[in-house]
């Protein structure tokens, strides 16, 4: 008897022991290739009752969605973390990755990341007038 997935159905022992056959259980989350877990975004999704009727691929797609964006952004976070010489992503560094780009500052536009304080920006009134090499040697 083949269940969802082509897979065959065996009755289980009902926590009485071990399964006798050798069927291996694969999440769905490996059949889809993802880190994140499907079922447990698909449970989420109709506990949540966005729709009375959720399609079968809906977690498997949410799932790749939102493991891109964690990728992206510890990506970008690992690197500030680098630039400023430390082996250990802090709040501090996920913010300015975020706000340093500018799709993700779009998409992370209303939130406050607590711990990451404010972006660096001098005004430029306030920074020192630069002269130049040349005028300072017609002046002699």
């Amino acid at each position: 008897m083949a269940g969802k997935y082509g897979a065959k159905i065996v009755k289980g022992t009902g926590g009485r022991g071990k399964h006798k056959s050798g069927i291996k259980k694969v999440s769905r989350s490996t059949k889809a290739g993802l880190q994140f877990p499907v079922g447990r975004i698909g449970r989420f999704l109709k506990q949540g009752r966005y729709a009375q009727r959720l399609g079968t691929y809906s977690p498997v797609y949410l799932s790749a969605v939102l493991e891109y964006l964690a990728a992206e952004v510890l990506e970008l976070a690992g690197n500030a973390a680098r630039d400023n010489k430390k082996k250990r992503i802090k709040p501090r560094h996920i913010q300015l990755a975020v706000r340093s780009d500018e799709e993700l500052n779009k998409l992370f536009g209303s939130v406050t990341i607590a711990n990451g304080g404010v972006m660096p920006y001098i005004h430029g009134a306030l920074l020192p007038m630069n002269t130049s090499k040349s005028e300072s040697n017609n002046g002699k």
